[in-house]
Order: structure tokens, then C-alpha cells, then sequence
């Protein structure tokens, strides 16, 4: 395809070819990302599971950290997707200069707060002992690589903002092949055990970053960044703030959640807790089936609404969930089906036989809550390429604080049935916040215009 050819078959071509041909692309970097991380977890869990443990343990503290750039990230996409289907591209270009610029003083800072608050972080979160030295060692290396994962993060906004979700396809490959080869060489051969995992994370990524930024400054490139008597400008500045703050205040929410949540996880155990990561792991691999839905969503509703043509941005949303729905049962039947093989494959130590046994009950839970998760994918889809993020912040944060946790607080303390309160209270909720999102999509109110495109 052309590079304006993704731009008509978006406004005025077939929906569900758009939504394919957009989401296919996502779909291959999404699973590239999780066999990423899958990667890490098959080696690490080779050590021993308190090691793997405390990978687990500190994700949602990275995250946390990593939430402000994928709220820029989410702006991004949303306000430069619209100015793609109102055909203003010099206006584009100014804004991606923007948004790199303030991703990368934003990233230096969280570093610099991060490495010095790690220990104390891990402390409060309730680790101790070589959970907490681990899991310390680990997140300070993960946090190095923040700057490069938030750049990575704005060639993303720019390319699918263009319905280019090829590029950072292949460049989440390029990386996710060097993590796969660093891997054992730094835990084993060099015998750097769960550091060597974090430094192999960090030098793949900061080359995903690298290479991506010779494709923006690159010929193919409509919206192309500008650095030459940079300013910062006020209005785009507030663009940023009033599309992206939601999305950074959804996605920190969720961080701190599962800071909580991970803390009442320890609680019953470090084996709990890794049978916790290790399901969250292997159902992110059908969940990326449906995040790609989501994702190719945000770009057709972002430029369509540019476009001002309302009537395909329904039609997108309906063909959408009818897709996500068919993912998400294909994927419950799949994981039921092996739950025991899959946890005995990724729990490789076999040092903790309690770990293979709440592993494969929280899947099973979890695999009931599988076609929720892709509505709720599809639902954040329309709401961040519309702008509207207080709508996707109110699910993240709903689903988390609003039913999840007061749910797991009535199981601990006023039942005896044990973590499979924590698994219950997960599925539950995600069932919960798709009834909130149904509720805002009949009210329409969506349809707000977030930004000036005429």
C-alpha cells in the first residue's frame, strides 16, 4: 500500500478490511512483546520460582512509572489520528515534536525518582529478605530503560495515528530476537542470574528505540518531527494535558492497584504470587488478540472523527466486538482445555509444587473472564480514538479500585476460601466494568469533540 492509501481505506474504505488490515500488524508486535517477556519468565523461572517471583512482584511499580508515557502515548495517537483525517498534516508534524520532547524530560526524571525510591517502594509493598533483593536489583536495571521505552512509545502514536502498524511490527521483532538470544547467555553463561534478564530487556529495547527513530525522521514518514528552533507550545501542551492526563491518572490507577493487589498476593505466599504472574502471562497471549482490536479501533474512530463521519465510527465499534467476543471464547475453550500443560511448561523449576496447583486454578478463573477482557479492549479502543479518556480512565480505574480490591479485602478478612478470593474478584470485575462501558456508549457521550480539526 501506499503510505495515504491506509488514510482512504480508513475514511472510505470497507470497515472490517481497515480494521484487519491494521490489526494484524498489532496483533504480530503484540505477541512478539508478550513471548518478550515470556522469554524472561521461561529462563528466569529456571533459576528458582522466588526469582520469578520477584519479576512479578515489581511489574506493576514499572508500570507505574511507564503509565505517563503511555498517556502521552494514547494522546498521541488520539490527536494526531484526527488531524490525519482533517488531512492537517504540518499541524501533525508540530505536535509529534511535542509529544517526543516531553516523553523524554518525563522518562530522564521517572528514572532518576525510581532508582532512588526502588528499596523503599519494594519495603512498603511488603517483600522481604531475597524477595526484596531481588526484586530491588531487578526493577532498578527495568527503570534504566524507561527513556528508550517512552521514544518507542511515540513512534508508535506516529505511525498507527498514519495506520502504519507495520513498522513497529518489525522493529518489536528486530528487538524481541535480541532479547531471545541475550537472554541465557546473561542469566547463565555469564551467570548474572536475574539481573543479566533486566540487562538484556534494556539493551533490546534501547535498539527497538534507536532503529525506530531512523524510520520517523525517514522519507515514508508524513509526520515528521521537528527539532529546528523548538518551543514549547502552550496549546498543544494543553492538548496533551486535557486527552492524555486521563489516560496517565486510568493507567497509574491500575499500577498502584496492582501494587496493592500484588501486596495481598504476598500475602498468601510466594508461591501464590507466582502462580499470580505466571497466568497473568499466558493469558496476555490471547489478550493481545483483542488489544490489537482495540488498538487498530483508535485509529479508525480518531480518523473518522476528523472526518466528521460518525456513521463509520458505529459501524467500526459494533464490527469490533463482534470480533473481540469470537477471540475471547476461542481463547477461554483453548486455556481450559490446557490449563495443566501450560503451567507445568512455564513453571520450570518444579521447586515449589504449590506453585503448579493455584497456578492452574487461577487460570481456570481466569479463562472464564476472556471474552469481558476483549469487550473491555474494544470499549478503550473507541473511547481513547475519540479523545474521551475520562471514559477509558474510569473503566481502568473502576475495575481496579471501584470492585476488584474492596472485593478481595471481603474475601481475605471475612471468608476463609483463601487466594481463590483474588481470582474470583478478578474475573468478576471485568465483567462489571464492561456493563459501565455499555452504559456511556448508549449515552453518546463519546461523541464530544476533543480538539479543533475544522
Amino acid at each position: 500500500m501506499e503510505k495515504n492509501d491506509k488514510t482512504q481505506l480508513i475514511l472510505n474504505g470497507d470497515i472490517l478490511k481497515a480494521l484487519l488490515t491494521l490489526s494484524i500488524p498489532i496483533i504480530i508486535n503484540n505477541l512478539i512483546q508478550t513471548l518478550f517477556n515470556l522469554v524472561d519468565a521461561f529462563w528466569v523461572g529456571k533459576i528458582s520460582s522466588v526469582h520469578f517471583a520477584a519479576t512479578s512482584f515489581v511489574w506493576p511499580v514499572n508500570f507505574l512509572f511507564i503509565s505517563l508515557g503511555i498517556g502521552i502515548s494514547i494522546a498521541g495517537t488520539s490527536l494526531l489520528s484526527q488531524l490525519v483525517g482533517a488531512n492537517k498534516i504540518k499541524e501533525a508534524q508540530e505536535y509529534a515534536s511535542q509529544i517526543i520532547a516531553v516523553s523524554v524530560i518525563a522518562a530522564l526524571g521517572f528514572t532518576m525518582v525510581g532508582f532512588i525510591m526502588s528499596p523503599h517502594i519494594i519495603k512498603a509493598m511488603g517483600a522481604d529478605l531475597e524477595l526484596a533483593k531481588l526484586s530491588n536489583l531487578y526493577l532498578r536495571i527495568t527503570l534504566l530503560d524507561l527513556v528508550f521505552m517512552f521514544l518507542y512509545f511515540n513512534i508508535n502514536s506516529i505511525m498507527s495515528a498514519q495506520g502504519n502498524t507495520v513498522t513497529p511490527t518489525i522493529l518489536s521483532g528486530i528487538s524481541a530476537v535480541l532479547n531471545m538470544v541475550l537472554d541465557p547467555i546473561f542469566i547463565f553463561t555469564f551467570n548474572w542470574g536475574i539481573a543479566g534478564a533486566a540487562l538484556a530487556t534494556l539493551l533490546s529495547r534501547a535498539l527497538l528505540a534507536i532503529v525506530g527513530l531512523f524510520f520517523i525522521f525517514g522519507e515514508n514518514n508524513r509526520i515528521k518531527p521537528n527539532f529546528k528552533n523548538f518551543r514549547f507550545n502552550k496549546d498543544i501542551l494543553g492538548d496533551l494535558i486535557r486527552v492524555g492526563f486521563p489516560s496517565t491518572v486510568g493507567q497509574s490507577g491500575s499500577a498502584i492497584g496492582f501494587m496493592v493487589l500484588n501486596g495481598f498476593v504476598v500475602s498468601y505466599g510466594t508461591a501464590t504470587l507466582a502462580a499470580f504472574g505466571m497466568v497473568n502471562r499466558i493469558t496476555s497471549m490471547v489478550m493481545q488478540f483483542t488489544q490489537a482490536i482495540g488498538a487498530a479501533l483508535t485509529s479508525v474512530v480518531g480518523q473518522n472523527i476528523g472526518a466528521n463521519q460518525y456513521d463509520r465510527v458505529t459501524t467500526a465499534f459494533h464490527k469490533a466486538i463482534k470480533i473481540a467476543i469470537g477471540i475471547g471464547v476461542i481463547g477461554c475453550i483453548i486455556l481450559v482445555s490446557l490449563d495443566k500443560e501450560l503451567i507445568d511448561f512455564f513453571i520450570q523449576s518444579k521447586d515449589d509444587p504449590l506453585v503448579i496447583s493455584q497456578g492452574i486454578s487461577f487460570l481456570r478463573y481466569s479463562s472464564l473472564s476472556m471474552p469481558f477482557l476483549g469487550i473491555f479492549s474494544v470499549f478503550q479502543g473507541l473511547f481513547q480514538g475519540s479523545g474521551n479518556t475520562k471514559f477509558s480512565m474510569g473503566m481502568e480505574i473502576g475495575r481496579l479500585w471501584g470492585v476488584r480490591i474492596p472485593m478481595i479485602l471481603f474475601f481475605k478478612y471475612l471468608t476463609t476460601i483463601g487466594a481463590e478470593g483474588i481470582w474470583f474478584s478478578m474475573s468478576l470485575s471485568n465483567l462489571l466494568v464492561c456493563v459501565y462501558g455499555y452504559f456511556i456508549y448508549r449515552k453518546k457521550k463519546w461523541k464530544r469533540s476533543v480538539i479543533n480539526t475544522i
